[in-house]
């Protein structure tokens, strides 16, 4: 884990402006966290191909790897809480304010769609547990029970121990490889540029591993899991919520790309502002900003090694990219 020398300098270091797009790439459209999110921006670009905008293209983005049943921090099959219940969190957001949210929700698959349901057809922003579920099922929501077997068998396992740990990358490391592995703690976002040159953001999780029942973290909050503003760009979170959420993470960056950060120095300047406020407080947590600026620009940082995001360029093309790190592997 990084050292007390090692939170001190990162503190300190100066931003490395990040290049401009070389004259014959092609600016990115669709971006999304880790290796899974790649199946989620094919979608997303299949949206965009059709004439979607950009909200519907984070939404069919998202919904993939919610419906992905492998996948341990998302949706159908994510890890429950430590009294056995699979909750989900999403956020949904275009660049005119509109916003819509659900935490704790219960029983639905896509969370995602639900978030973007209370969006446009009520006059909230966030609507929670039991009443978020009620809602769901009147707009025709199906629902089903999110715990699968493989799931429930994680959680059994962990209850021996019930020691909650999280680990960092486990969002790469855990998903399909190791199957049942405990630890896996986060969630996709996902950020979109639609032809007419729109921007749109959506992020969903299942949460924490084991985490305290009504627990939620930065995924469904605007301001921290997903920010979006138009002439700007738009940013997400993933890692430890709790840390995300005392930076108000990802509309720092967006603050930081308005001042004319570019997306990578904008990620860099919100990582060593949480570096001076947690200091030590961080060893061991990853946390990771990814950023897309109006111009197609793409930019992601991590605390610690190992965060991948994926990202689809306006011809259709997809790359992994291995963000780089404020600190030091910790192994």
């Amino acid at each position: 884990m990084p050292s007390r020398r090692d939170l001190l300098i990162a503190a300190g270091v100066a931003a490395t402006p990040a290049p401009a797009l070389a004259q014959d790439a092609a600016a990115a459209c669709v971006v999304s966290t880790w290796d899974f999110g790649a199946a989620a921006n094919a979608e997303a670009f299949a949206r965009r191909r059709a004439g979607g905008t950009a909200v519907d293209m984070v939404e069919a983005g998202a919904r993939v790897p919610e419906a992905d049943p492998t996948n341990h921090s998302v949706g159908l099959g994510g890890y429950p809480d430590r009294d056995g219940h699979v909750t989900l969190d999403a956020v949904i957001m275009d660049q005119s304010g509109n916003v819509g949210a659900v935490c704790a929700l219960e029983d639905v698959v896509h969370a995602v769609s639900v978030a973007r349901a209370v969006m446009e057809k009520t006059p909230h922003t966030m609507l929670v547990g039991v009443g978020a579920r009620s809602f769901a099922v009147d707009q025709g929501f199906e629902t089903t029970s999110l715990l699968t077997p493989e799931s429930e068998a994680a959680w059994r396992e962990w209850l021996v121990t019930a020691d909650y740990r999280p680990r960092a990358n486990s969002e790469n490391t855990d998903w399909r490889w190791t199957p049942g592995s405990a630890g896996n703690h986060d969630t996709i976002g996902i950020l979109a540029i639609d032809g007419e040159g729109r921007l749109g953001g959506a992020c969903t999780t299942s949460g924490m591993a084991f985490k305290m029942r009504g627990r939620v973290g930065d995924s469904p909050l605007a301001g921290a899991g997903l920010w979006v503003e138009p002439g700007v760009g738009a940013a997400t979170a993933t890692g430890v919520g709790e840390d995300v959420v005392r930076i108000a993470g990802s509309h720092s960056v967006v603050e930081a790309m308005r001042a004319g950060a570019a997306p990578t120095d904008a990620c860099r300047q919100v990582l060593e502002r949480l570096v001076r406020l947690r200091g030590t407080a961080l060893a061991g947590h990853q946390v990771a900003l990814l950023a897309l600026d109006v111009r197609g620009r793409v930019g992601g940082l991590a605390l610690l090694p190992g965060f991948t995001y994926a990202v689809t360029d306006t011809r259709g093309a997809t790359r992994i990219e291995r963000a780089g790190a404020i600190f030091p592997d910790p192994a």
